[in-house]
C-alpha cells in the first residue's frame, strides 16, 4: 500500500517505511490457496509500541485466478500528525507456477491530499499507468528505463508467490528469494534472507513462523538525494514473519517490523480467517 509523501523528515521516513511494509505484505504469501479459498487477516499497526492504526488483507483464489484487496489507516494520536489511509487491489492469474498480474490500483489519502495509481500489466510487463494527480518531476529522480517495467509484479500481485518446491513451509526456502516490484512510479527489489524461526500465537493461528530479513533495494524512479530513501536502502532492521495458514497452502505475514527515523514501525496479525 503506497503511502503519501509526508512533510517532515521523520514522517517522510515513516511513510517510506510504510511503503516497504506494504511491499513486505505483498511478498508474504508464498503459495496459492486451494480453488475457491478466501484468506482474511487483520493487523494492528504500532510505532515505538504505541497503537497508531489497523490494516487488513483479503485474498481469494478461484480456478487459477486471484484477487487481493488490502486497506490500512492511521487512528488515535497518529491522526494528529497525519490522518493517512489507503486501499489497494489487484487481480491476475497463476500461469505455470508463476504469478501473472493483470491490474493494480491503489489510493492513498492524508488530511491534505489524495493520490490514485492505476496500472495494467500483460505478461509481467507494464502495459499502462495512470497517476492522478501526477508526481512532480524532480531533477534527482533516477529515470525509469523500459527494462525496469518488464519481468515485474505489482505490490498486490506479489501477494501470490509459488511455494518452495520441496520441504516444510516454515523453512529457509520460505525466505531465500528476491521480489522485483514496480508500483507505478518506482521500481525496487525486496531481497529476503532467512533469519530463523519463532513460536507465535494469535486468534486463528498458533505455531511456528519463518523470520525473514528484508533489504529494500531501489532500482529506478526513486529520488537519489532523498534522506528517507537513503535511510531505507541502508536499513538492516526490516523483518517479515511468515506463518502457514492451515488448509489453504499459504504463508501469510504474522508480523512486519521496520526501523524508521522516528522509531520501530510494526504491523502484527491479530486474527486469521479462511473460508472455502
Amino acid at each position: 500500500m503506497r503511502t503519501l509523501e509526508f512533510e517532515s523528515a521523520g514522517i517522510v521516513n515513516m511513510g517510506q517505511g510504510l511503503r516497504v511494509v506494504g511491499a513486505a505484505f505483498a511478498v508474504a504469501a508464498l503459495a496459492a490457496p486451494a480453488s475457491g479459498a478466501t484468506l482474511k487477516v487483520t493487523y494492528a499497526i504500532s510505532l515505538i509500541g504505541l497503537p497508531i492504526g489497523t490494516a487488513s488483507i483479503a485474498a481469494e483464489i478461484n480456478n487459477g485466478r486471484y484477487g487481493v484487496e488490502g486497506q490500512a489507516r492511521l487512528s488515535g494520536l497518529a491522526t494528529l500528525v497525519n490522518n493517512a489511509r489507503g486501499a489497494s487491489s489487484g487481480h491476475g492469474a497463476l500461469v505455470e507456477g508463476r504469478v501473472s498480474p493483470s491490474d493494480f490500483a491503489t489510493t492513498a489519502s492524508s488530511a491534505t491530499s489524495t493520490r490514485t495509481i492505476r496500472m495494467s500489466i500483460q505478461n509481467n510487463a507494464v502495459a499502462g499507468v495512470d497517476i492522478s494527480p501526477p508526481y512532480d518531476d524532480k531533477p534527482d529522480r533516477v529515470p525509469l528505463r523500459a527494462e525496469d517495467k518488464r519481468n515485474i509484479v505489482d505490490p498486490v500481485g506479489a501477494y501470490i508467490v509459488p511455494a518452495p518446491a520441496t520441504g516444510p513451509a516454515v523453512s529457509p526456502a520460505a525466505c531465500e528469494r528476491t521480489i522485483p516490484i514496480f508500483d507505478g512510479y518506482t521500481r525496487f527489489d525486496l531481497k529476503l534472507s532467512y533469519g530463523g524461526e519463532k513460536q507465535v500465537s494469535a486468534r486463528g493461528y498458533k505455531g511456528a513462523v519463518a523470520v525473514c530479513n528484508v533489504r529494500y533495494v531501489p532500482v529506478a524512479g526513486y529520488r537519489r538525494d532523498r534522506p528517507a530513501t537513503k535511510f531505507m536502502a541502508e536499513n538492516k532492521d526490516v523483518q517479515v514473519w511468515l506463518a502457514p495458514v492451515e488448509g489453504t497452502g499459504v504463508l501469510a505475514p504474522f508480523k512486519i517490523s521496520v526501523k524508521t527515523m522516528v522509531g520501530t514501525l510494526a504491523i502484527e496479525a491479530s486474527e486469521f480467517s479462511v473460508a472455502k
